[in-house]
């Protein structure tokens, strides 16, 4: 014992000795994305995940499944209305960059729709010979006939953004066009935009996203636009906000100072004034009322307002602070938080999570308050209502699912309880036989912690069913759940049980429930992960060896911490676009912004808790389980060395390693349908073959 006690002081102060001085981190050549070095090390790593993973008997069948899937016609395809039009973006077999299109309502509710194509970003590459991903468009309210498009070659975050006719459905000629950066735009009029950008040194944060807010006219050159508003470096991004708000423009300045807090300033006239808020708590506009959602305790004017609650107040009176009268629109309780806020023409809906199930609230201003009612929503797990047309209307989209029921799109009003179901996604999986249940494991600390399992109704408890669990626990994202057909026709159907954990950190109960898990508390996620999957093991669902997990992005740093901290746990780990090396976070792209949620790991109070849990820097000999690390070189959000890095160090360590970069792809780590079929196929692979 006193041997064993030795060794893990030594280990401990050998790691301490790396992290103090990270530049003698023998691995830091990996961070240079497009190096010859490490580009020669990526595609070796990659023959051989290749090599194991294609091999296998199924993987071909598996591929082809979820290609076929994925590029599937029978999708239900989501449509945002623009003037009389419904528009849509679309990828399949055919188009596999994509296809902006549009059609009228009524051909809409028809099963096969007649599409009118607006933009072919497959001819607009081929033409212009770059390999151009779809990020969205922006329309110019209200005229609703000019867009500004989003471009970026390869996925990356950062784009180049181009104003386009709607009608002609041609770029427009002389129009707005900013060069490839992180930048936010948003249309003030038809001939001016707010814009923040890469306009050279100086003009970004530490973060990597823009520090200046500039006013640019149509025919004006970029350098020129008239700066209104200046952030401080070390800010997360500055950006403008244009609401319209029932024939009423608000423009907004946002400061955002943290990844949680920012301070807002609203326009009137040249002068732009600071909205009185908390820092943490999120404004918008809705008939003349601010609605402050917020992140934590408000006391104000003698009374004290819940976090996760939302207020209204009245602008006019709020600006002048005259009457800072505050009205309760939604106050949560243990188990019951607001996900998600739709303004309508009429109506406020608000989407809650009732313990991680939906349910649908409708309020509307009324003389001496609000009325307040419930929209009956199909009993299914969770639903999103998206409301058509704010401006004009009360009519909404809802779109229900669970895990086992296919999504089925309703069109809805406010205004009536009848609902016309639209479409209905076929079945991609075979469901017979399966059942999703909920269940609640006991934290470390004695809090509950939901989650919910998904497989056989007559699942044998013996502790040898293949098991995957996933969570991400971080930035107040809820779980929820969702028809998933890839998990269903790459796990499920193969007999696998599935299972997503609802672990602090996420918003499925608020941002109690998040902040439970930020900075020096951020332990308690990783060991409400480790109390599902010990319950997973006490109930006889699955054991150690039968046990696989998975995670992305914040999820991804979920793995790498299971995979140091309980490596007898787990049979099997996929990494994916993973946060990995804490110590070098903040300096590695857009990591400075993600301080709020951990910590600075240049602050040594901040990285005595961080450097406990840092996966990098905890990598030790022994026994580990089997993991697949993948990622994208072209990923400019979560930096693609965490993945090099530690697939390195676990190699030298002599530790069961499979690595894959998708040269393309960025933070999604796949631009188009094929590239996400494979990535998804070998993940699946690798954990069912080690799982066995």
């Amino acid at each position: 014992m006193m041997r064993f006690l030795l060794v893990s002081i030594l280990l401990t102060a050998f790691a301490s000795c790396v992290v103090a001085n990270a530049d003698d981190d023998p691995n830091l050549w990996l961070e240079d994305v497009t190096g010859q070095k490490a580009l020669d090390w990526v595609r070796a790593q990659n023959q051989i995940s290749v090599r194991v993973l294609e091999s296998s008997s199924n993987f071909q069948s598996l591929n082809q499944r979820l290609l076929t899937i994925l590029n599937s016609r029978e999708r239900i395809p989501e449509v945002e209305k623009h003037g009389e039009l419904h528009y849509n973006f679309w990828r399949d077999k055919e188009n596999p960059r994509g296809l902006l299109r549009r059609t009228t309502l009524a051909e809409y509710k028809k099963d096969n729709p007649a599409w009118e194509t607006v933009l072919d970003v497959d001819k607009l590459a081929a033409s212009e010979k770059e390999n151009w991903a779809f990020h969205g468009y922006q329309v110019l309210q209200p005229d609703e006939d000019r867009c500004l498009v989003t471009l970026s070659r390869g996925g990356t975050d950062a784009a180049t953004i181009r104003e386009f006719d709607l009608t002609s459905r041609q770029f427009v000629a002389g129009g707005f066009v900013v060069p490839e950066a992180k930048t936010d735009v948003t249309w003030r009029d038809r001939d001016t935009v707010y814009i923040g950008s890469d306009f050279g040194p100086g003009s970004l944060t530490s973060s990597g996203y823009p520090r200046l807010v500039k006013e640019w006219k149509r025919g004006q050159p970029l350098d020129a636009a008239r700066l209104i508003f200046s952030g401080d470096t070390n800010d997360v991004a500055v950006s403008a906000d244009v609401e319209h708000d029932h024939g009423v423009l608000r423009e907004f300045i946002v400061r955002g100072k943290t990844f949680f807090s920012d301070e807002a300033f609203l326009r009137e006239g040249d002068h732009w004034p600071q909205v009185f808020k908390p820092d943490d708590a999120e404004p918008t506009t809705f008939l003349g009322d601010f609605l402050f959602r917020l992140r934590s305790d408000w006391t104000i004017g003698g009374k004290t307002y819940k976090s996760g609650s939302l207020l209204a107040a009245d602008i006019q009176s709020w600006m002048r602070g005259d009457n800072r009268h505050l009205e309760i629109l939604f106050e949560p309780t243990e188990r019951v938080s607001l996900q998600q806020m739709e303004a309508m023409d009429h109506y406020l809906a608000l989407t809650l999570l009732d313990n991680v199930h939906s349910r649908i609230d409708l309020l509307k201003p009324a003389k001496g308050g609000w009325s307040r009612s419930s929209l009956d929503i199909p009993a299914l797990g969770s639903v999103v209502l998206r409301a058509i047309d704010p401006e004009k209307s009360d009519d909404y989209f809802l779109l229900a699912q669970d895990f086992l029921t296919p999504s089925t799109l309703y069109l809805g009003s406010a205004e009536s309880p009848a609902r016309e179901k639209l479409k209905h996604l076929p079945s991609f999986f075979d469901a017979n036989g399966l059942q999703a249940r909920q269940f609640e494991a006991v934290s470390k600390d004695g809090v509950r912690v939901p989650y919910f399992l998904v497989g056989p109704k007559d699942l044998k408890m013996d502790g040898r069913n293949a098991t995957l669990l996933t969570g991400y626990g971080g930035f107040q994202i809820a779980m929820t759940p969702a028809y998933n057909p890839t998990i269903g026709a790459g796990w499920l159907e193969r007999g696998g049980v599935y299972v997503l954990a609802n672990i602090r950190g996420g918003g499925e109960f608020g941002p109690d429930w998040h902040n439970a898990a930020r900075k020096e508390h951020r332990q308690r996620a990783y060991d409400d992960f480790i109390a599902v999957a010990e319950d997973l093991i006490a109930r006889g669902v699955t054991s150690p060896a039968h046990l696989g997990i998975q995670g992305r992005s914040n999820g991804g740093l979920l793995m790498g911490v299971m995979l140091t901290e309980r490596p007898d746990l787990f049979g099997a780990i996929h990494c994916g676009s993973p946060l990995l090396d804490m110590r070098r976070y903040t300096k590695l792209l857009a990591g400075a912004s993600w301080i709020d949620e951990y910590g600075d790991p240049d602050r040594p109070d901040d990285w005595a808790y961080i450097q406990k849990y840092s996966p990098y820097q905890n990598v030790r000999p022994g026994k580990y389980p089997p993991i697949l690390i993948t990622t994208s070189t072209r990923d400019d959000r979560v930096h693609p060395g965490h993945a090099r890095k530690m697939a390195r160090r676990l190699e030298e360590a002599g530790h069961d390693v499979l690595y894959y970069e998708n040269i393309e792809g960025g933070h999604a780590a796949a631009t188009d349908n094929k590239q996400a079929a494979y990535m998804s196929a070998l993940a699946y692979t690798f954990l069912w073959n080690r799982l066995q």
